[in-house]
Parts: C-alpha cells; sequence; structure tokens
C-alpha cells in the first residue's frame, strides 16, 4: 500500500510545485513506484516536467467530475517510475462543482483508492489556497509535508493552515499527520534563514527535516526547461538536497 502525501502551503512562491517535483522525482530514483498528481489549476507540476497542458485532452478535472476514469488520466513522464496525473485550466471550475457533489471533500480519495495498490509513494501537488481542492487533497492523504520558505513573511499563515489541518483530523479524516516541514530557498550566509529555522521549530518542535533546500538559481531555472533538478543539474547541491529530502522521507516512514 502507498504512502499518499500532500505537499501544501497556501502561501505562493514558498517551492510546493519544486519541492513536488522534485521529491517525487528523488523517489523514483531510488527506485519507487511514484505517482505525481497535480491540484494545481495553474499545472505547473505538469509543465515542469516538460509535459504541456494543452496535450492532454483530459486531466484530474475530467476523473473528478467522473467523465474519464483515474486509470485513464495517467500519463507517463520522462523520469522512470514516475508518473502524473496533469491538470489543466478546466480544475479551476471543480471548486465550484464539487460544492454540490456528495462526500466532496472525499471525491480524490475514491479516486486514490483504486490506484493505491500500484504505486510506493503518491505525491499531491495542492494549490496555493485552502479551498475545496486542497481539502479534497488533505483527506485522501496520509501525510502532509509543509514546505516553508526561509524569508521574513513565511510564517504568516502558518497557523492558519495548521488549524485547517487540524479541522480535518476533528470531523472528517483523524488519521492524517503532518510528517514536517522542510525549509526552502535557504541561504546559509543570511541571518534571517538562520532565525526562521529556529522560528519553525516553535511550530514543528518534533518535525522539521534536517535537510534544507538551498537558495538555487538552477533549481529556478529547471522548470522553464521542463525537467526537475535531476535531469537539470543532477550533481548540483539542489539535486543532492532533494536526494536527501527522498531518502529521509522514506526513513521516516520505515
Amino acid at each position: 500500500m502507498s504512502r499518499v502525501i500532500s505537499i501544501v502551503n497556501q502561501k505562493g512562491g514558498v517551492g510546493k510545485t519544486t519541492t513536488s517535483i522534485n521529491l517525487a522525482a528523488g523517489l523514483a530514483e531510488m527506485g519507487h513506484l511514484v505517482l505525481l498528481v497535480d491540484m494545481d489549476p495553474q499545472g505547473n507540476a505538469s509543465s515542469g516536467l516538460g509535459l504541456s497542458k494543452e496535450q492532454f485532452s483530459h486531466g484530474l478535472y475530467e476523473a473528478l467530475a467522473k467523465q474519464k476514469r483515474f486509470s485513464d488520466v495517467v500519463v507517463d513522464t520522462p523520469h522512470q517510475n514516475l508518473r502524473l496525473v496533469p491538470s489543466n485550466s478546466n480544475l479551476a471550475g471543480a471548486n465550484i462543482e464539487l460544492v454540490d457533489m456528495e462526500a466532496r471533500e472525499h471525491q480524490l480519495k475514491y479516486l486514490l483508492d483504486e490506484a493505491r495498490h500500484a504505486y510506493d509513494y503518491i505525491i499531491i501537488d495542492c494549490p496555493p489556497s485552502l479551498g475545496l481542492l486542497t481539502i479534497n487533497a488533505l483527506v485522501a492523504s496520509d501525510e502532509i509535508l509543509i514546505p516553508v520558505q526561509a524569508e521574513y513573511y513565511a510564517l504568516e499563515g502558518l497557523g492558519q493552515l495548521l488549524e485547517t489541518v487540524g479541522l480535518v483530523k476533528e470531523h472528517i479524516c483523524p488519521d492524517v499527520e503532518i510528517v514536517g516541514a522542510v525549509l526552502t530557498m535557504y541561504d546559509k550566509r543570511t541571518r534571517l534563514s538562520e532565525d526562521i529555522m529556529m522560528e519553525l521549530y516553535k511550530y514543528f518542535p518534533n518535525n522539521i527535516f534536517r535537510s534544507v533546500i538551498p537558495r538555487s538559481v538552477r533549481l529556478a531555472e529547471a522548470p522553464s526547461f521542463g525537467q526537475s533538478i535531476f535531469h537539470y543539474e543532477p550533481r548540483g547541491r539542489a539535486a543532492k538536497a532533494y536526494r536527501k529530502l527522498a531518502e529521509e522521507l522514506h526513513s521516516c516512514g520505515l
């Protein structure tokens, strides 16, 4: 049975999609069978792996809307062992359409339950909001990973996110847990990065990954070439950091 992990932070620009892509690719590089679910209507996880939204006539939205079977919207990626459920702009309408569905918070869970047997990991890249799409991702997940940018306003809204997770645990899905927070865009030369790390311990005293993702021009460039960091600069600092994060995440589930 696979581990289903949502990458969540309602604050944009924190490295959420970058972490989703490269954590999934890192786990696949280790030999695990991985499914990456692009839950963001912007489709950046799809394009970040070199898969244009325009080349797919259907994706996650069509599965949620019951127009396609879930297995029919899963596609291959350039990475061995890594498959993708792509997103397109249609998914933006799902927030509205899901409202009238019975068990609306469970629709993604129902889809993933069909696929769990086929993968070791299912990674969900959530949209930068706490709407119904993100709630569906949380309910479908076993674990939640929260990327936090090493900058002054990074911790704003973190309390709201933790409150939402708490409500999901209390009312819908008591078994979902926060596996941890990972610091992104970290610059060891600045005092600010150290301060943010210390502040994080107040929120996650026992759940901060030792792996830290560095600020990296090459990491920022990789999506524009439709590549994970493992294909774009496999021996660079960022690839080493995501490789270490994948190993750490895997070991904490053993």
